[in-house]
């Protein structure tokens, strides 16, 4: 199926509804939910102001995506006598607008994440609420929850808080530009620039960030990092896959929420609360990962060790910087996908293996995800010292429904960029391209290309290749509407 005469976008659309709808998932708001919108007005007014802090005055910004308009979080630092830093992480109040159990509510739990797929994004929330009214846009003022934490100079967490603020964004900032200053290798940014004393703010926010990310991979946090390619349009045909690599800004952000998301655990667990809780349990395929080190001449431990396997993805990645990803990836799906599980006050739920730490609440993307709203009506019932509004019995029942809906949106979104890849790849059928092995069992041998960001199925010739392999292949066959390519081996390739 050619679709030359046809414009790409509006094919990923119709193949995204479709795998939305095939999954389970609401790609359209109800007519109530939307009726419910107009009814909704900001609700930035005065209220019990006298729980509320007004916040508004600090170096508050924001740091996303350069095509980023659901803001759910601000940073801001501030330096403490004896080398000390408090990190304060605002985080949008969605809760302050959706109420449970209305019909935007039931739409968001239904769904329980927005489904960002190459073609279109399918938020949870109406874009009237995710992109403004609830989003933390620059120069506008908005309720937020506070989590404020007291960090050493080697990134231990000395002391934290949380509480209700009012907040204002100072500078709307894109992780790329950010991060290409932070690293010298790019100017200062605009937004950075306009406003007095942010630079050096961001500087000490980067500082602690990174001593954070150090304790953690002390304690064993994994230094994985794989391979993800979004689609770049030109007008609406695809003309490239771009890979989105990590970067300092990426780290400062990601470091924080995880901080972030510890706090927002142990508070609850220190008031009582129930909480939903995210973990990757201790790998079940261990035995797997130890034989993929050994066939990499390293060692590890027959019982689960994240240090030891962190250690080891440290070597390897120095040893091979172009191969790393696909051995991360291999190792990301031996140690299992992460699940949500509730926690009973009192209890201690599994920890998260991937990231070493044991307490790990998501609470900082209330406005995409739904878990985090949850996590959000836990916490300001807590602070408010009122009772829990729900018990952990409920809590259990979403915390399961949350894992499968969240496996459905995956595969939404993966369903939709592999029909991209092939889209992109269609008018190249019979020529060869260098490749690695990403897996080779009974169901089939992939391979991902070297040059371009895209995996696919060896049809033929695969005998003997196995993961980690690099080959030389022919493409023989795309189908766009299913996302299938298929390739034929030609030869081995040379590294």
């Amino acid at each position: 199926m050619h679709s030359n005469d046809q414009q790409h976008r509006t094919l990923l659309q119709s193949i995204a509804h479709r795998a939305m709808i095939e999954r389970g998932l609401l790609p359209d708001f109800s007519a109530a939910a939307l009726a419910e919108l107009d009814k909704i007005q900001a609700a930035a007014g005065a209220t019990n102001a006298e729980s509320i802090r007004d916040l508004t005055d600090l170096l508050w910004a924001s740091i996303d995506n350069d095509d980023s308009r659901d803001l759910d979080q601000l940073t801001v630092a501030e330096t403490l006598p004896g080398g000390n830093v408090k990190i304060r992480v605002a985080v949008a109040d969605v809760d302050a607008l959706v109420k449970d159990g209305s019909a935007i509510d039931e739409h968001a739990r239904h769904n329980t994440t927005s489904v960002y797929t190459a073609a279109e994004i399918f938020p949870m929330l109406p874009e009237a609420l995710s992109t403004d009214l609830t989003s933390l846009n620059f120069a506008e003022e908005r309720l937020a929850v506070v989590v404020e934490m007291v960090v050493g100079a080697d990134g231990a967490l000395l002391g934290s808080d949380i509480y209700r603020a009012r907040v204002r964004n100072h500078a709307k900032l894109a992780y790329h530009s950010v991060a290409a200053w932070l690293e010298g290798n790019g100017a200062l940014p605009d937004g950075i620039a306009a406003v007095k004393g942010l630079a050096e703010n961001l500087r000490v926010q980067d500082r602690i960030a990174q001593s954070l990310k150090n304790l953690r991979h002390a304690h064993g946090a994994l230094s994985l990092e794989t391979i993800e390619a979004k689609p770049v349009f030109d007008g609406d045909r695809i003309r490239d896959l771009e890979v989105d690599e990590k970067n300092r800004a990426k780290e400062l952000i990601e470091d924080f929420m995880i901080a972030a998301n510890g706090v927002t655990a142990r508070y609850l667990a220190a008031k009582k609360f129930p909480s939903i809780r995210r973990v990757v349990r201790t790998p079940k395929r261990w035995d797997r990962i130890v034989e993929l080190a050994r066939e990499q001449g390293a060692k590890l431990p027959d019982t689960p060790d994240s240090a030891a396997l962190d250690k080891f993805l440290v070597t390897e990645r120095a040893a091979d910087p172009q191969g790393f990803p696909d051995l991360s990836l291999a190792v990301i799906k031996l140690l299992g996908a992460g699940e949500y599980v509730a926690e009973r006050p009192g209890d201690t739920a599994p920890g998260h293996f991937g990231l070493a730490v044991k307490d790990y609440a998501h609470s900082t993307a209330p406005n995409r995800r739904y878990p985090d709203l949850i996590t959000q009506r836990l916490l300001k019932a807590a602070i408010a010292g009122r009772a829990a509004p729900y018990s952990y019995a409920e809590l259990d029942v979403l915390a399961k429904h949350f894992t499968a809906e969240e496996d459905a949106a995956n595969k939404v979104e993966r369903q939709v960029s592999k029909s991209a890849a092939a889209l992109l790849l269609e008018s190249r059928i019979g020529e060869q391209f260098n490749a690695i092995a990403t897996g080779a069992s009974d169901k089939g041998t992939w391979v991902r290309l070297l040059t371009v960001p895209v995996e696919g199925k060896v049809m033929s010739g695969f005998e003997g290749v196995d993961v980690g392999d690099r080959i030389r292949v022919q493409l023989v066959d795309v189908d766009v509407e299913r996302g299938f390519i298929d390739f034929r081996k030609v030869g081995s390739s040379r590294r």
